[in-house]
């Protein structure tokens, strides 16, 4: 049976890229959307005292998302980022609660974990 660390590893940095760039792009594509159905209204209160549109926040989201999948398919900087997007997810999970729709973070959370504790490439046997 073919099995390797080194494509185990990949694969789930590749999985976890897909996901965030497609959300990342998704949110200059749709920032409408994005803004009316995940972002609480509380929020975009506090937001306005920020001198922060609500779109400019979805765009900030994105960027971000792209960078993490960019970090990921790149293999640079991927604990710092996965830590961020863990940060990041469970933020979703406390600001929109328990869902049908936000459970996918908490696979994408078990994922980046995954990529944050994976061992060293010195400490891999």
């Amino acid at each position: 049976m073919f099995t390797s660390v080194k494509y185990s590893y990949f694969a789930v940095r590749l999985g976890l890229a897909i996901v965030f760039f497609w959300f990342g792009i998704d949110k200059f594509i749709h920032p409408t959307y994005w803004l009316n159905a995940w972002v609480p209204p509380w929020f975009l209160d506090f937001l306005t005292k920020t001198s922060i549109s609500g779109t400019q926040y979805v765009y900030i989201n994105g960027i971000f998302e792209v960078l993490v999948a960019i970090s990921l398919i790149l293999g640079i900087f991927t604990k710092f980022f996965s830590t961020l997007a863990i940060i990041f997810l469970t933020a979703i999970l406390i600001v929109n609660g328990f869902t049908e729709v936000t459970v996918r973070d908490i696979g994408l959370v078990g994922g980046f974990l995954a990529v944050l504790f994976w061992p060293a490439q010195r400490d891999r046997f």
